[in-house]
């Protein structure tokens, strides 16, 4: 070999070395044959340590299946092929050092696998390049919580936590349709807060606002996880029942009323006593949209208040148990 030769393969062997990826070649039973400065500094091992020791004995964590499966198929096809970290999201577990994706704790990887051709064709090792790219799926993993986030409060009312009007709106007009095909018996129940402009006027807003938490609390802990429930204007709400025939509307719905009755609200130094009105509708033929369901219960939930509030009203729909 002449000085020139030598040289460049000593810069290549310096340059593969220091490179800021990781580089493995593995011979056809899995043995390491190289182990370059990057996969020494993260795993704490030594290229000396690993050399012709096979992977699975020295990272006897790694998927041994998914990973010959991989390999094999490069092998066998002579073509370079990749793992991004959406797809598994670190082949090697290093720890992640870095503070500026202090977030996670291990590097996220991304791997293409090299199959190397000798001079007569033969695939006899195979080279993995290692790719930190932890700042890219932080960040992306951070954008769609964010984003999910986002969803999540442009749905819901803030101050209760339930849905706002306009997703629970949207929430029954779906269900609406679903009934339409199914035929199947829903209640839609609406609520009011008795006398709540006195609650304002007497003991603040920020009472106010606690009262009204107070009933979104009460509905959420009554309801079951299929029911929807949302916040539907200033103190009034609406739940819709699936899948529930009148007389267990009923039920519900007398349940809240004596729950929020019986319980007085303690805001400051007040103990606030509270009712509330209730409107039930059943879904039936002669109802045609969401809008006229809301209407019919609304109906229902004014004349409680007519009657004398704290009371519940079933509107006179025919459940449709004729389909």
């Amino acid at each position: 070999m002449s000085g020139s030769d030598f040289r460049e393969m000593h810069w290549m062997i310096t340059m593969i070395h220091h490179i800021d990826v990781g580089l493995v070649v593995l011979d056809k039973n899995y043995r390491i044959e190289v182990w370059n400065g990057f996969m020494k500094n993260h795993s704490g091992l030594t290229p000396d340590q690993v050399r012709n020791r096979e992977i699975f004995k020295v990272y006897p964590d790694l998927p041994e299946q998914w990973f010959r499966h991989k390999l094999d198929s490069a092998r066998l096809l002579k073509s370079r092929s990749f793992t991004t970290w959406e797809q598994r999201p670190y082949v090697f577990r290093f720890q992640n050092y870095r503070p500026i994706t202090g977030s996670s704790s291990y590097m996220y990887q991304n791997m293409t696998v090299v199959p190397l051709q000798s001079l007569t064709g033969e695939v006899e090792h195979i080279a993995l390049i290692i790719y930190d790219v932890t700042d890219e799926a932080v960040n992306k993993i951070e954008q769609k919580l964010a984003n999910s986030r986002l969803q999540e409060i442009s749905r819901t009312d803030a101050l209760t936590q339930l849905f706002n009007r306009g997703h629970w709106e949207e929430q029954l007009r779906q269900e609406f349709a679903r009934m339409q095909r199914s035929h199947r018996p829903s209640t839609l129940i609406m609520l009011d807060i008795d006398h709540f402009k006195k609650v304002n006027d007497e003991f603040g807003h920020p009472a106010g606002d606690e009262v009204i938490r107070e009933v979104a609390r009460r509905i959420k802990r009554t309801k079951r996880s299929t029911d929807i429930a949302g916040r539907y204007g200033g103190e009034e709400f609406a739940v819709l029942l699936l899948d529930t025939e009148p007389d267990q509307a009923m039920y519900f719905a007398e349940r809240l009323r004596k729950a929020i009755a019986k319980k007085a609200v303690e805001f400051e130094q007040h103990s606030i006593k509270l009712t509330i009105s209730i409107g039930i509708s059943q879904n039936s033929p002669d109802i045609d949209s969401a809008q006229a369901w809301i209407e019919r219960a609304d109906e229902a939930l004014y004349t409680s208040k007519r009657e004398g509030r704290n009371r519940v009203t079933m509107s006179p729909n025919k459940p449709h148990m004729n389909h």
